[in-house]
C-alpha cells in the first residue's frame, strides 16, 4: 500500500492542462485537487488555524485513483498525473546523528577519511570502547561529559560524538525551498561518490511559529566518502540535485494521527539492485536520542526565524554495513538502485538512484510558481 487508507493527507501533483503545482489530497482512495484562491501552497494550508479541518472540507476535484497515480509515478518518463514532493516554500533541514547506530557510524566515516576499506576494523575497535548502547546518556548530561572526558583521554573523541551526546543538536539545510523531488522520481549522488547510502527518515512540518503540524517521510542521500574526509564538506555531501526526496504525502495531525504516533513509528527501508542485490533494515524512533521537540526549538525559536515554516528531518539509526561487492567493502549505492521507505502510518516513498547530473534538473523555484500562482488569480 502506498499511502494508507485512513488520515488526512496534503501533497502536490503536477496535472495535466497545469502549469503550476495543484494541492490534492486523498479521500476513499482517491486522488483530489483541492487547490483554491490563498490556500494555493502547502505553506498556506500549514499556516493556517486547522490545517488538517481545511484539507478535510475542502472542495476537491478528483483526478484518479490514488494507489494508481503513485503506482505510476513510479515509472521513469511518466506523463501522467505525476506526484510531486508535499512541500513548496518551507525551508528544508536535517539533524544529524540523533541515533546510536548512526553516531557509531559517523565516528568510523571521520576516522576512516572516507576509505571504507578500514570501516571494520575501526567498527569494532570503536564498538569495543563506548559500547553499541548509549541510548540512556541523556545528551549533555553530566553522564555524557564524563564519557566525553573518558574517550577525549582514549584519543578517539570525534566531533560526531560531541554533536551526539554533546549539549547542542547538529542541525543542517538539506536543500533549498522548491527543490526536493517526491515519490516516484529520480534521488541524486554527486559523481564524486564512491561510498554512500540512503537514509530513511520521518520528517516534520514546522510552521513559522514553531508549531508541528504533520509528518512525511524522506531520504537524506547521503555521501559517506565526502563527509567522511571532512565535516566542512557538509553542504558537498548532502545537498545536490535531486539528493533529497520527501514524500509521498505530508500527514497532518488530528485526534487519529499525532506527535505520539511519530515517536513509536518504525521505518522500514528496501533497497533493490539491479544486479540482484537485496537489503532491508529498519528505523525505530522510540531509540531516538533527542526528542523531536527539542530538534525543532533547536532550529526553530528567537535565534532563528522561518517566515514559511520548515521541513525537519529527524536523522536516522540506519546505517548499511552490508557488503555488497565482497568482504570488507561494506555497501554503497548503484546506480538504478530503487530504494522504498516506508511505514504504515505515513504510506510508502519510493525513488530511482541516479547521478545528480543525470537527475533532471532544478529549473522551477519560488519566483516561477509566484508568478503562475499570480496568472492564475490564486494568491
Amino acid at each position: 500500500m502506498i499511502v494508507p487508507h485512513h488520515g488526512i493527507f496534503v501533497g502536490r501533483a503536477q496535472i495535466p492542462g497545469y502549469s503550476y503545482p495543484r494541492i490534492v489530497t486523498v479521500r476513499d482512495g482517491g486522488l483530489y485537487d483541492i487547490t483554491e484562491k490563498s490556500m494555493a501552497t502547502v505553506r498556506d494550508i500549514a499556516e493556517s488555524e486547522d490545517p488538517a479541518g481545511h484539507v478535510q472540507n475542502a472542495r476537491g476535484n478528483l483526478v484518479g485513483e490514488a494507489d494508481a497515480v503513485l503506482a505510476h509515478a513510479a515509472e521513469p518518463g511518466s506523463k501522467q498525473v505525476g506526484l510531486l514532493s508535499p512541500i513548496d516554500l518551507q525551508a528544508v533541514k536535517a539533524s544529524g546523528v540523533t541515533f546510536v547506530a548512526s553516531l557509531l557510524e559517523r565516528v568510523i566515516e571521520e576516522q576512516a577519511l572516507g576509505d571504507k576499506t578500514r570501516a571494520d576494523a575501526l567498527r569494532n575497535e570503536v564498538t569495543e570502547l563506548i559500547g553499541t548502547d548509549l541510548s540512556k546518556i541523556v545528551p549533555g548530561s553530566d553522564q555524557a561529559m564524563a564519557l566525553k572526558q573518558v574517550l577525549i583521554g582514549r584519543g578517539i573523541w570525534s566531533q560526531y560524538l560531541e554533536v551526539g551526546i554533546g549539549p547542542d543538536a547538529e542541525i543542517f539545510t538539506k536543500a533549498q525551498p522548491m527543490s526536493s523531488v517526491g515519490h516516484g522520481a529520480d534521488v541524486g549522488l554527486h559523481p564524486i561518490s564512491q561510498w554512500n547510502n540512503p537514509e530513511p527518515e520521518i520528517a516534520l512540518l514546522v510552521t513559522s511559529k514553531g508549531r508541528i503540524a504533520g509528518a512525511t517521510m524522506a531520504n537524506d542521500v547521503n555521501l559517506r566518502d565526502v563527509e567522511g574526509r571532512s565535516a566542512l564538506l557538509l553542504g558537498k555531501a548532502k545537498d545536490n540535485n535531486a539528493s533529497a526526496a520527501i514524500g509521498p504525502f505530508v500527514r497532518l495531525f488530528d485526534a487519529s494521527f499525532t506527535l505520539k504516533d511519530v515517536k513509536r513509528a518504525e521505518l522500514s527501508l528496501r533497497i533493490e539492485g539491479e544486479d540482484g542485490f537485496v537489503l532491508e533494515g529498519t528505523s525505530n524512533m522510540a531509540r531516538i536520542s533527542r526528542s523531536p521537540e527539542a530538534l525543532v526549538s533547536a532550529t526553530i525559536g528567537d535565534h532563528h526565524q522561518y517566515p514559511d515554516g520548515l521541513v525537519l528531518m529527524l536523522g536516522t539509526m540506519f546505517a548499511p554495513t552490508m557488503d555488497r561487492d565482497g568482504p570488507g567493502k561494506g555497501f554503497t549505492h548503484k546506480l538504478n538502485d530503487i530504494v522504498e521507505i516506508s511505514t504504515p502510518l505515513l504510506g510508502t516513498l519510493r525513488n530511482r538512484v541516479r547521478l545528480s547530473t543525470e537527475c533532471p534538473p532544478w529549473t522551477y523555484g519560488t519566483s516561477h510558481l509566484m508568478r503562475d500562482l499570480a496568472r492564475a488569480d490564486l494568491l
